[in-house]
């Protein structure tokens, strides 16, 4: 009998929209994705420009990731064949890890025949973050709002606005997660904390009933931005300037360096806003590879392959 064989894909992700620090997630159109197989002695292959310096032995986050699976369901860890690729740039504030989080578990998971619920995977890769915001909208698409609370975690999904844009910057270099956390203070003033109440409430309210223009407004932050804006040169001026060019808002994407813009697709602005962002980058002597993007209705995917599927490099390329 032929090895079952599956095949992920999962979305890259943006969080924190601005105000819902650790709270607020969204998916978007860009992909990684994985194949899972069990096999004699554990095998790893990496696909693209992204994955370098990525291991490939069973220090690897899928492996690891797919172990934890296992273990969770009470099922042996077999020897796993893993092959990824990803579109999603490493350590630039997409969500790559939470995408290839997501995407093992997935995997695993059809893999094993655990068939574990998408809310119970939710619980386990957010205690594996430690914040939901990304691997919820990796799992489940559109925008969602959550919390972890360290032993559970809750969301609520809420569907993008058919007019809904973003355009990324991604500058030319890298930001830990970890560093751009380590520059946070333990203790922020009541009023920044009421600040971002209203802010991110209002926010989510705008994002669920579809009041584009209101983003404009919801979309400012008291409590990490500012304290980030060091780590990324020319940021605090796409903050403060993008709506006068065209966006909705703008926030740092998750823990950096990458910014994020909201658009709304019918002004017709996108070339004076992307020009804005590649032009205060580069006064600040930074390259920016900017790009459009869509949000991304559907969450993860996982196929069973039957037999004469593409192979994983026409996958790797769009192939379903």
């Amino acid at each position: 009998m032929a090895p079952v064989v599956v095949r992920v894909r999962v979305p890259a992700s943006t969080a924190n929209l601005g105000p819902g620090f650790d709270a607020l997630g969204m998916a978007l159109d860009l992909y990684a994705r994985i194949e899972m197989s069990e096999a004699d002695r554990t095998q790893i292959e990496l696909f693209g420009s992204n994955m370098q310096g990525i291991p490939t032995d069973k220090t690897n986050l899928i492996y690891k990731v797919a172990r934890t699976l296992y273990d969770h369901a009470g099922l042996p860890m077999p020897e796993l064949s893993i092959r990824m690729d990803s579109d999603i740039p490493l350590t630039r504030g997409l969500g790559s890890s939470a995408s290839a989080i997501v995407g093992a578990l997935a995997a695993a998971n059809a893999l094993s025949g655990a068939d574990l619920p998408p809310d119970e995977l939710f619980q386990i890769a957010s205690g594996m973050e430690k914040h939901p915001d990304n691997v919820g909208a990796s799992l489940f698409g559109g925008i969602i709002a959550a919390y972890w609370d360290g032993r559970e975690a809750k969301h609520v999904r809420i569907e993008p606005h058919e007019r809904l844009e973003t355009l990324v910057a991604v500058p030319a270099f890298q930001l830990s997660t970890e560093h751009a956390r380590r520059v946070l203070p333990d203790q922020v003033p009541m009023k920044d904390a009421v600040f971002n109440i209203g802010h991110s409430s209002l926010l989510v309210a705008a994002l669920a009933a579809g009041e584009l223009g209101m983003i404009r407004h919801a979309m400012k932050d008291a409590l990490h931005q500012p304290y980030r804006a060091a780590l990324v040169p020319g940021m605090e001026k796409i903050l403060r300037e993008a709506a006068d060019h065209g966006a909705l808002g703008a926030a740092l994407s998750g823990a950096g360096p990458t910014l994020i813009a909201f658009a709304d697709k019918s002004e017709g602005r996108q070339e004076e806003l992307e020009a804005f962002l590649r032009e205060t980058f580069r006064a600040e002597g930074i390259e920016a590879e900017t790009r459009w993007l869509r949000p991304s209705r559907e969450g993860v995917r996982v196929w069973k392959l039957a037999g004469g599927e593409p192979s994983f490099e026409e996958f790797a390329g769009g192939a379903e």
